[in-house]
């Protein structure tokens, strides 16, 4: 299915949610660029670039198809930032030198703050904050699959309007709302899972069959969630479960587990998290996006968030090994 697009689409950033989202636009009737790492670029021009999705729909684009970038460059009616977390100011800052003042820029990245870091950096930008809900892992070279749902994102305005039928055309449904501030963090407190993820080196539905991972990420949630009632914040619900739930399920036996998470455990067999990705790979992880966000936001409470503190610690070292659900709670002094 194809749709009129409002202009050119940059994307930023091509990783997996780049490629993914991009590409999935692409093949809507968008004209897409995209803005990617050497490694990226190669395996594109190689391979072209292959979607797929935990339902069986695939959309190919051929090489010759794609506009490969090494840098930013006009013209972009809408910019998709799908950097990683660190690199969110350097990139704000390559887009502002080339793009004109007020083209609108998407943040499609993990954490709760990027829109506002990149809008320090570049304010003459507009700035605009999103959430991506499904997971995308690159199962080879330029093959990109998604093996969990959701809907797009966006705080409300005018400029992301006109894109909402593209969006619906290309499979990528886009809400938009008035204040997406809830919905970030609702995000966030599902990709603490990511760290868990990243350590247990099992794909995301195995990694969660394991109680002892669960208690793990039930204990980050536990801080998360304390210390968001204390700065007044009511995290959205993306789940079939409330989030205040969420820790209580995770903390269940696995056969009851099983049953009373049914829905949440419609994951692909393939999906894992990006944070896996780049551990893997040696690339420095955004793990002072998730669990650093939740450590600040308990700090500007008056409170403290340790376990977070330590999991940040432990995904900062140099080419952490995987380990085993038992290993991980000792390692952060979780009890049976």
């Amino acid at each position: 299915m194809t749709a009129a697009a409002p202009g050119p689409v940059l994307v930023m950033g091509a990783g997996s949610i780049g490629c993914y989202v991009g590409g999935r636009l692409q093949a809507a009737g968008a004209d897409v660029r995209y803005v990617c790492r050497p490694r990226v670029q190669a395996a594109l021009r190689a391979h072209g670039l292959l979607l797929t999705d935990r339902d069986g729909g695939r959309a190919e684009l051929p090489a010759t198809a794609l506009q490969l970038l090494d840098e930013p460059a006009p013209p972009a009616a809408l910019v998709l930032l799908c950097v990683k977390s660190g690199a969110t100011a350097e990139a704000a800052r390559q887009l502002a030198a080339v793009l004109p003042a007020g083209t609108p820029v998407l943040s499609l990245q993990n954490g709760v703050a990027n829109a506002e870091l990149a809008a320090q950096a570049a304010p003459a930008l507009k700035w605009l904050a999103g959430m991506v809900p499904f997971n995308v892992a690159e199962l080879g070279p330029g093959q990109y699959h998604r093996g969990t749902w959701g809907d797009l994102a966006a705080q409300d305005d005018a400029a992301l309007r006109p894109w909402q039928p593209l969006c619906a055309a290309a499979g990528l449904p886009l809400a938009l709302h008035a204040d997406l501030r809830g919905v970030q963090w609702g995000k966030l407190l599902l990709n603490l899972n990511n760290p868990v993820n990243a350590l247990s080196g099992l794909p995301l539905r195995a990694q969660l069959l394991d109680r002892d991972f669960r208690c793990v990420l039930a204990a980050l949630q536990d801080e998360a969630l304390a210390a968001l009632r204390a700065a007044g914040i009511a995290p959205a619900q993306l789940t079939p479960l409330p989030p205040q739930r969420l820790p209580t399920v995770l903390r269940l036996p696995t056969w009851l587990f099983r049953l009373v998470a049914a829905r949440m455990l419609r994951i692909d067999e393939k999906a894992r998290s990006s944070m896996a990705d780049d551990l893997a790979q040696g690339r420095p992880t955004e793990v002072d996006a998730l669990c650093g966000a939740v450590v600040r936001l308990a700090r500007s409470q008056g409170r403290a968030a340790p376990l977070n503190e330590r999991m940040a610690a432990l995904l900062s070292a140099p080419r952490p090994a995987p380990c085993s659900g038992r290993a991980l709670r000792q390692a952060l002094g979780l009890g049976r």
